[in-house]
């Protein structure tokens, strides 16, 4: 941090107050340093974004289907898998360390029972990850490796987004679908190792301040946080697109529990994974993978909903 300081003084710039004010243009300008003031102001326009979409407006008013929430969860656990593999890895890494709080922030494990809940004890023969999603997983263990202090970016965005607006998701979707007062299918949104949200986001904010990183890497966070919301957004572009071949009359005609009997060719998104063949035919075998099961829209709403987590706790 000295060295930062350093330099910013030579170039006219003074510290005040967690921040560096400096002249640009006969203006005074404070810029901030600490890595979460940095991400809030960094990461506003994108989250201005993705609070105007309709899906959010619609996942908030409660037009949500079961089938949308399920999917979603089954996006969410190929991405939170990822994530917390890397922050095991990663958990004595000086750059990350702080953040280490896997029996108050992990969410693969509720994931997990969420999705038995909704698809039966054979669950996982019956999800796919889908291409965006696993490109999104992929970038996660490409950081893991090549530059986990990157992970800062994609663990902070994701668990404070759970603890703040997904709160309030949680209590739309349970609403919306009915689900049992008792917290069936809604695991994810649940911290038991939290016993006060809002002093547990101040500690993690403040250890993430303490990191000693330098602007410039600060700066790379910041960016990392951005590219994970455009990661999320990728996702909808997909989703929708995969939504424009069903028609409304039938989103809740998917069976529940495991009633697809195990049959991956089902899943939306089992078609995707031919899609190094290109052409035609990994659109035709798409389409017909949609048509034969109208659950291919699901996974659209609820990523949304993930994001309108992300959303909220911005304004929090």
């Amino acid at each position: 941090m000295s060295a930062t300081m350093t330099e910013d003084a030579a170039n006219g710039k003074s510290a005040v107050n967690g921040g560096f004010m400096y002249e640009e243009g006969g203006v005074t300008i404070l810029r901030p340093t600490d890595l979460s003031e940095m991400l809030a102001a960094g990461t506003k326009e994108v989250h201005e974004k993705a609070e105007n979409t309709q899906f959010v407006k619609d996942f908030l008013r409660g037009r949500i289907s079961t089938e949308i929430f399920k999917l979603g969860h089954v996006a969410l656990y190929f991405t939170y898998s990822a994530l917390e593999e890397e922050i095991e890895r990663n958990k004595d890494h000086p750059q990350f360390a702080p953040l280490y709080f896997p029996n108050e922030l992990h969410r693969r494990d509720a994931l997990a029972q969420d999705l038995e809940y909704f698809y039966g004890h054979d669950w996982q023969s019956q999800t796919v990850c889908s291409p965006a999603t696993q490109r999104y997983v992929e970038r996660i263990h490409q950081l893991g490796r090549e530059e986990p202090v990157l992970l800062v970016a994609h663990a902070y965005t994701r668990y404070m987004g759970d603890l703040s607006g997904g709160q309030v998701l949680r209590k739309v979707a349970q609403r919306a679908m009915k689900l049992p007062s008792t917290g069936e299918g809604l695991r994810f949104y649940q911290f038991d190792g939290i016993h006060n949200a809002k002093a547990f986001k101040q500690l993690y904010r403040s250890r993430m301040n303490e990191l000693e990183l330098d602007v410039k890497t600060k700066e790379k966070v910041v960016e990392e946080a951005n590219r994970a919301f455009h990661c999320n957004m990728e996702v909808f572009g997909e989703l929708e697109e995969v939504g424009k071949t069903l028609q409304e009359d039938v989103m809740d005609s998917t069976p529940l529990h495991g009633e697809t009997q195990g049959d991956v060719s089902q899943c939306p998104y089992h078609a995707a994974k031919t899609a190094a063949t290109g052409g035609s035919a990994f659109i035709y075998q798409m389409a017909m993978s949609v048509l034969k099961n109208p659950s291919g829209q699901v996974l659209l709403a609820a990523w949304i909903a993930a994001l309108a987590g992300l959303a909220a706790w911005y304004l929090m």
